[in-house]
C-alpha cells in the first residue's frame, strides 16, 4: 500500500470521527457555557437542569411534548439538510413552510365527506407541491442565473409571513370572527393522535422521511450526485450530469419537505391557519442540520434534542426561574461550537500550509 493511500484512509478516518464525536462536544460545551450562566442567576446548574431533564423526558407527557417539538423541527432540518448536501444554502424553510401550512389550509377545510386517508393524503400532496413551488424559485435563480439563494430565500420568507397575513386576514378568515385566523380543519383532516397523549402520528413522517433520505444518499447514484454537486460541481459536469438542473430539483425537493412540515404543524397542533404559527422554526432548523452533521439520521437525533431543550425549558423556569430564552443561548453555543471542531483541523492544515509557502 503506497503512501499516499495510507494518508488517505488516515484523513476519511479522522473526518469520520470528527463527525461522531463533533455534536457530542458541541453539546456538552454548550451546556457548560450555560452552566455559567445559571450561575451567574444565583441557580446551581446540576439543580437547573435536573427539570429541564424531567420537563423534556420524564414521563410520557414529558416526552409527548419533546417530540411534539421534534416534528417541525425534524422536518425542516432534513429540508435544510437536503439543500446544504448540494451546496444550496436554504435559509426559506420557514417560508415554505407557510406555504404548506396555507395549502394545507386550503384543502382541510374543504372536500368534506372524504376518508381520512385520502384528505390527509391530499393536503400532505399539495403541501408538498406548494412548498416545492416556493422553492423553484430560488432554485433556479442559484443554478441558472448564479443568484445568490441566501438574499432570495431570506426575502422569500418575508412574502410568505405578509401573504399568511393577507389570507388569515382576507379570504381564509373564519365567519363571524374578527381573529386573524381561518376555519378550523374538517375532522378528516386532522392527523390523529396516540392513545392517551397529544402527540400526532407526524413523528412517524419524520422517521420515514429521514429513513428514505438516508437510504437515497448511501445506496442510490442520485444522492451521490447530489452530494458530489457540493463538493465539486464542475466535476460532476464533466461527468455528464446536468448540475443546474440538479441543483433545481434538489431545492425544490427541500422546500416541498418544508411545506410537508407546515402541513403537519397545522393538521396535528393549530388544526387552523393562524399567524405566526412557526416563528424562527426555519432558522432553528439551519441549526439542526448542522449539528446532525447533515446526516438524515443524525436529524432525528438533533431535533430531538432542541426539542427536549424547548419541552424543558418551561419546567426549568417554573422551579427555578431561569427564562425560556436560556435554551436559545445554549442552542447558539452548541451550534458555534460544533462548526469551530469542525473546521478547526482544516483551519490549522490551511495556517501550517501558508507557513510552510512563507518560510
Amino acid at each position: 500500500m503506497t503512501e499516499k493511500k495510507i494518508d488517505m484512509q488516515k484523513r476519511i478516518r479522522q473526518e469520520k470521527l470528527i463527525n461522531i464525536f463533533s455534536p457530542v462536544v458541541g453539546a456538552a460545551v454548550g451546556l457548560i457555557l450555560g452552566s455559567l450562566f445559571i450561575l451567574s442567576q444565583g441557580v446551581n446548574p446540576l439543580h437547573a437542569y435536573y427539570f429541564l431533564i424531567q420537563g423534556a423526558f420524564v414521563g410520557v407527557d414529558s416526552w409527548a411534548n419533546t417530540l411534539l417539538n421534534m416534528i417541525p423541527l425534524g422536518l425542516t432540518g432534513l429540508a435544510v439538510a437536503l439543500s446544504y448536501k448540494a451546496g444550496v444554502f436554504n435559509i426559506g424553510a420557514e417560508g415554505q413552510m407557510y406555504l404548506g401550512a396555507i395549502a394545507a389550509t386550503i384543502v382541510g377545510t374543504r372536500f368534506s365527506g372524504l376518508p381520512m386517508v385520502l384528505h390527509i393524503g391530499l393536503v400532505m400532496i399539495l403541501a408538498a407541491a406548494f412548498g416545492g413551488a416556493f422553492a423553484f424559485l430560488p432554485g433556479y435563480l442559484k443554478a441558472y442565473r448564479g443568484i445568490n439563494e441566501i438574499v432570495v430565500t431570506m426575502l422569500l420568507n418575508y412574502v410568505a409571513v405578509y401573504f399568511l397575513s393577507l389570507l388569515v386576514q382576507g379570504p381564509l378568515r373564519e365567519a363571524g370572527t374578527f381573529y386573524p385566523r381561518s376555519e378550523r380543519l374538517l375532522d378528516s383532516a386532522i392527523l390523529p393522535f396516540f392513545p392517551g397523549t397529544y402527540l400526532h402520528i407526524g413523528v412517524l413522517v419524520v422517521l420515514v422521511f429521514a429513513v428514505v433520505m438516508f437510504w437515497v444518499f448511501q445506496k442510490t447514484t442520485t444522492g451521490f450526485n447530489i452530494e458530489a454537486s457540493g463538493y465539486n460541481p464542475r466535476a460532476l459536469e464533466y461527468a455528464g450530469i446536468n448540475v443546474k438542473m440538479l441543483i433545481t430539483k434538489t431545492m425544490v425537493a427541500s422546500g416541498a419537505i418544508a411545506g410537508i412540515a407546515g402541513a403537519v404543524e397545522i393538521m396535528g397542533v393549530h388544526r387552523r391557519l393562524i399567524e405566526n404559527f412557526s416563528v424562527g422554526l426555519g432558522y432553528d432548523a439551519i441549526a439542526v442540520a448542522l449539528l446532525a452533521n447533515l446526516n438524515p439520521l443524525g436529524v432525528l437525533v438533533s431535533a430531538t434534542f432542541f426539542g427536549g431543550l424547548r419541552a424543558g425549558a418551561n419546567t426549568m423556569q417554573i422551579n427555578t426561574g431561569i427564562p425560556v430564552y436560556f435554551v436559545l443561548m445554549v442552542q447558539a453555543f452548541v451550534i458555534l461550537f460544533v462548526v469551530a471542531f469542525q473546521s478547526g483541523p482544516r483551519i490549522w492544515k490551511l495556517i501550517k500550509r501558508r507557513v510552510a509557502q512563507n518560510g
